[in-house]
């Protein structure tokens, strides 16, 4: 008799979440992630995944699979693209401007891993770009250690879980779980990498290191002087509060079917582009014929020989199709976050295009900025310094350089006294006229009274009557 009961209605056990869990967040982006990481890791990583990323055809045989395997190469696309975006962030220094001379000099080590701040906002770019949005945790070890502020970057895999409250009206992280990865000794020689969790809440901290058994325990444990986490977030491509989706995701799938039809390719002009020479009437009972240099072959009566070819244009459907998706990639990539087109265009079109369509790129700056003003913030704390400062991150992408009729008319601007040393020196700096180097506060500063050198002309010199030569 039917008892009405249902096995998947019933309630489960709740298991009992561990401090290296995800949380939902986490799940919902990591499948968009796995496909990008992949293709950083190049041709090697993709041949190491196989099957996942190309198939093996029903009546493929391992061996002839494994040979394709070998023979296929992916073009690298997104790399080139992630590591132009971020070059065109980082084409110009990070500016900064009322920071202290400690915290300057502390930032061209900013990490304790002798990146400078620069180089640490081309490769925070690019994890941003990678994966949608990054977190900084500005760190301050105990004096007896280091003793002073470091910036420490964590992807999105990383960022394991967090909990807020709503305080005057904005979200504060009242916990944080980072996932880290430590090099220990291991032996006399040896060294061993170990996961570990830490745990941050607002002025406590918590390190659960995974053990032996194969579980994590705390090792260390602590307080700090900060009353809230000092953590920064910056997005490219936000959905919700620490959840995001990668910017080139869809360039991702492309360099992927670029890869699967260059794989194809391949294969068929392994097999078949060699023409292949055949004999027609020989008896089965004959022994192997063979041709080359130097060989004479006996025809029978109706006997005769021949090369067989694919078409001259067999394979040019997929040579175009390799060509389109590379056109896309380049119009995605270019387009979509820059607003720029390939195609030759006038000035003023490209113009429009850009003022439209650099958006993106100027999200991304932004939010760059605004971590960098951040971790400034969290840094002076920590040095009990109460000017901050702030940052300017470059928003010339592609580079406006100015020409020698431009300079021109600067200078006679500012000969005529319509703009001022500053805007003149401003103009000539972000044309790429002065270098990286220069800065326009302390030249001004070492002028006089802000102005420029009024240079005097020279005076005629008068010739005296016994000095006319005869």
């Amino acid at each position: 008799m039917y008892s009405g009961f249902n096995h998947y209605d019933r309630q489960l056990t709740a298991r009992v979440a561990k401090v290296n869990d995800p949380n939902a967040a986490w799940r919902n982006q990591e499948p968009h992630w796995v496909l990008i990481e992949d293709l950083i890791g190049g041709t090697y990583e993709l041949r190491r995944r196989h099957r996942r990323y190309l198939p093996q055809e029903p009546r493929e045989l391992d061996e002839s699979y494994d040979n394709r395997l070998a023979r296929s190469v992916c073009p690298p696309y997104y790399q080139r693209l992630e590591r132009m975006l971020a070059g065109m962030l980082t084409r110009k220094p990070v500016r900064l401007n009322d920071v202290s001379d400690i915290v300057r000099e502390q930032l061209f080590d900013v990490d304790l891993q002798g990146n400078d701040l620069n180089v640490w906002t081309y490769e925070a770019c690019r994890k941003m770009v990678r994966y949608g949005h990054i977190g900084v945790l500005v760190d301050a070890p105990s004096a007896g250690e280091l003793g002073r502020p470091y910036w420490v970057t964590y992807t999105p895999r990383e960022i394991l879980g967090w909990r807020t409250e709503l305080v005057d009206g904005a979200q504060k992280l009242m916990q944080l779980r980072l996932l880290e990865k430590v090099i220990l000794p291991d032996g006399d020689y040896g060294e061993k990498e170990v996961e570990q969790v830490r745990v941050l809440t607002p002025g406590a901290f918590e390190i659960h290191r995974l053990n032996a058994k194969g579980n994590f325990e705390v090792v260390e444990s602590g307080t700090t002087t900060m009353d809230h986490i000092p953590f920064a977030i910056a997005y490219s491509n936000r959905v919700n509060f620490m959840e995001s989706r990668p910017p080139l995701e869809d360039i991702a799938n492309l360099n992927l079917k670029a890869y699967q039809v260059q794989s194809d390719l391949d294969n068929q002009l392994h097999i078949s582009a060699v023409p292949m020479l055949a004999f027609y009437g020989f008896p089965q009972s004959a022994e192997e014929v063979s041709a080359g240099p130097g060989e004479a072959i006996s025809f029978p009566a109706e006997g005769r020989a021949e090369y067989i070819a694919p078409p001259s244009d067999a394979f040019d459907s997929q040579f175009r199709r390799l060509d389109q998706l590379a056109s896309q990639i380049n119009e995605l990539g270019l387009s979509a976050v820059l607003g720029q087109k390939l195609s030759a265009e006038t000035a003023e079109s490209k113009r429009i295009d850009r003022s439209q369509g650099d958006s993106t790129m100027m999200v991304i700056a932004q939010n760059m900025q605004d971590l960098i003003d951040n971790c400034l913030a969290h840094h002076a704390h920590y040095l009990n310094i109460p000017e901050t400062g702030s940052s300017f991150v470059n928003r010339d992408f592609l580079g406006s350089r100015l020409d020698p009729q431009e300079i021109q008319a600067l200078l006679q601007l500012y000969t005529a006294g319509t703009i001022t040393q500053k805007t003149l020196l401003d103009q000539l700096y972000e044309g790429e006229v002065l270098g990286d180097e220069f800065d326009v506060e302390e030249e001004l500063e070492s002028t006089q009274a802000g102005g420029l050198i009024e240079m005097a002309p020279p005076e005629p010199q008068t010739m005296q009557t016994d000095e006319i030569p005869a």
